[in-house]
């Protein structure tokens, strides 16, 4: 008897860890590693890219009134023998690209 209760709790306190843990993977933002993997994939879609960097500290940026936790990264592009470079900001909360700009 005592043996089954030691199993329905270790049962419970199982499934009981498994929901947490999925919360917490929920609500964990996203890592500098995927922000430059969406980032190289949408600059993909117009074209190969020959090089691409990301700073793995998040830095703020005010946009349109508003306060973002953002990545900050580049990527380098060589269109007709010229190399090309843009500077985006990636929403560390969301991973969507909030800003591209090409570097002079």
């Amino acid at each position: 008897m005592n043996w089954k209760r030691i199993a329905i709790g270790a049962g419970i306190g199982a499934v009981a860890g498994y929901f947490v843990l999925q919360q917490l993977d929920n609500q964990q933002k996203v890592t500098p590693e995927k922000a430059l993997k969406s980032a190289k994939e949408a600059f993909k879609q117009q074209g190969p890219i020959s090089g691409s960097w990301i700073y793995m500290k998040p830095e703020e940026m005010e946009k349109n009134g508003l306060t973002y936790t953002v990545y900050r990264g580049g990527i380098t592009r060589t269109i007709d023998g010229q190399s090309t470079q843009y500077e985006f900001k990636v929403d560390a909360e969301t991973g969507s690209i909030l800003d591209v700009a090409q570097s002079a």
